[in-house]
């Protein structure tokens, strides 16, 4: 057992002095990366003093020494430059009536559905006739007789027999009689409501049985034809708009696109939203229906030789408006006087003369006279 434990005292001696040795080895490195770090920090000063004298001795070598910034570039676009004033506008039917009852009656049959697609002159309702047919059997009993009494008047007449103010009673009876079975004809074809035109039945206002008056309201109807659409302008377009400015025109439901022409341009304000109307022609087109939303690109201005950048690339500090253009691997402020801006690009008035090559992605890292290398 003593063996045993004077063995186990050996071992742990020397695992101590094993340590001991390690942590003075590990210190002395600790302390000779101290060293080198304080020599790299003081070479670094003196590396930088002398960067700063050679710099102000020799420019050329200054720019050598700056660190390059990765940059691709573009040129401006060259060309016609087209601006859009860009309203929503609505699609409406100048035959968007209400059909109202000619004659007055009890609704004997109702034919048309709401949405139902009709032709011109099809029938939408029946209102119940019997007071005009039996209005009718009367007055075609009293001109048959009419007309065989003018028939024996005339028959006298012409023999010179009777006063001539007979003959022409018999025949002003007559004819009356023939204008009033007219005029009951005609009120027994309008209890038969029809479609004025090809339309589409938006509304079904009465029912089976119901009675209605002459005037009273039975269907709104629309018709497929004479579609246009109009739109608020705001008010500081007036004077720039005209009647034939060339439109734009995008159904983004259905996503069909045309071009057209203003056909109406309002002369009032409406005083509530400072706007004022704008009427626009509309062609004949499948899926477009009254009461659908659109938007108008109206071309209020265009120039056929501008200069364009995308809108993005503009900047601005105290001096203006600049974007940043690539000279001998070098990147420059050149100042810029904007024009109109649509959509992504904007016109460019002064400044640039469309040969220049634009930094694009990186022209936020780089200042004026920073080193620049050209991704290709």
């Amino acid at each position: 057992m003593k063996r045993y434990y004077t063995f186990l005292m050996i071992a742990l001696a020397g695992f101590v002095i094993s340590c001991s040795k390690e942590n003075s080895d590990l210190d002395q490195k600790k302390k000779q990366l101290q060293e080198y770090q304080n020599e790299a920090a003081e070479l670094k000063v003196k590396m930088d003093e002398l960067s700063t004298e050679i710099a102000q001795l020799d420019p050329e070598f200054a720019r050598s020494e700056r660190k390059a910034v990765l940059v691709t570039t573009t040129q401006p676009k060259t060309g016609t430059f087209t601006h859009y004033v860009e309203v929503t506008g609505s699609v409406l039917s100048k035959k968007n009536v209400n059909i109202s009852a000619e004659v007055a009656g009890r609704i004997q049959e109702v034919k048309a559905m709401e949405g139902m697609r009709v032709r011109k002159g099809e029938e939408l309702a029946v209102i119940d006739a019997e007071s005009v047919d039996r209005n009718i059997d009367e007055l075609k009993g009293q001109l048959e007789l009419a007309t065989t009494i003018f028939e024996k008047q005339q028959r006298l007449w012409d023999q010179q027999i009777g006063t001539e103010v007979q003959f022409l009673e018999a025949k002003n009876r007559m004819e009356n009689l023939e204008k009033s079975l007219a005029t009951l004809n005609i009120q027994k074809d309008r209890t038969v409501v029809r479609a004025p035109f090809d339309g589409t039945v938006e509304s079904v206002m009465v029912r089976l049985g119901e009675l209605v008056q002459a005037g009273s309201s039975m269907f709104n109807f629309v018709g497929e034809s004479d579609l246009y659409i109009e739109g608020d302008v705001s008010e500081k377009y007036v004077g720039v708009l005209q009647q034939g400015d060339s439109v734009q025109v995008v159904f983004p439901s259905i996503d069909k696109q045309l071009d057209t022409k203003v056909t109406a341009v309002g002369a009032v304000i409406n005083p509530n939203n400072r706007t004022f109307k704008v009427e626009v022609f509309l062609p004949r087109m499948d899926l477009v229906k009254p009461n659908m939303l659109s938007v108008l690109r109206i071309n209020d201005y265009q120039n056929k030789e501008a200069i364009v950048v995308p809108s993005y690339l503009i900047l601005q500090d105290n001096q203006g408006d600049y974007v940043f253009v690539v000279e001998n691997d070098t990147a420059k402020k050149k100042y810029v006087k904007r024009g109109m801006t649509q959509r992504d690009d904007t016109e460019i008035m002064e400044g640039l003369d469309g040969s220049e090559t634009l930094i694009d992605k990186g022209f936020r890292e780089v200042g004026n006279n920073a080193r620049v290398n050209i991704s290709r």
